[in-house]
């Protein structure tokens, strides 16, 4: 749409310019949060952190010696940057589950900073009573000696 010299959007009462200038205001936490994610992606894809002392252990299974419900997502990370599903599935199969929902996520915010909508965090108690359940029954059941195999970090226990 082309605007004569100091005319406004109908829809929003702004000149172009400065429309154009608050959807990229809008953009830039979304966009922002995808370049840290790629940099630490890319990241795990070329330092990997399968060598051991490359990025410490976790806190929880170095003082209580049972994995958290995070322990293995780098490696799962760093898998998923080189597209072996099987060896991140290994690593965290609840990582692999969660990171497609954070993308899709991720896009809705996109989506709604590009349109200028707000992002509404007003939810139902069980939509973070429920997510919360499957992760420490996550935490539980991958420290479970007979199910190591499915759910510890390349399937082996501490």
């Amino acid at each position: 749409m082309h605007h004569a010299p100091g005319a406004t959007d109908r829809s929003s009462g702004l000149s172009p310019a400065r429309a154009e200038h608050g959807r990229w205001r809008r953009l830039r936490p979304p966009l922002l949060t995808a370049a840290a994610v790629a940099g630490a992606t890319t990241l795990l894809a070329t330092v990997s952190p399968h060598t051991p002392g490359q990025y410490g252990t976790c806190p929880s299974l170095w003082l209580l010696g049972v994995y958290c419900p995070g322990c293995g997502a780098l490696r799962a990370t760093a898998d998923l940057a080189h597209l072996d599903l099987v060896s991140a599935w290994s690593m965290n199969p609840l990582w692999v589950l969660v990171v497609p929902v954070l993308v899709l996520a991720w896009v809705a915010w996109l989506l709604r900073a590009w349109r200028g909508r707000r992002l509404d965090l007003q939810v139902a108690a069980w939509m973070w009573a429920a997510p919360l359940a499957v992760v420490l029954a996550y935490a539980v059941l991958r420290n479970v000696p007979a199910l190591a195999p499915w759910l510890a970090p390349g399937g082996v226990l501490p």
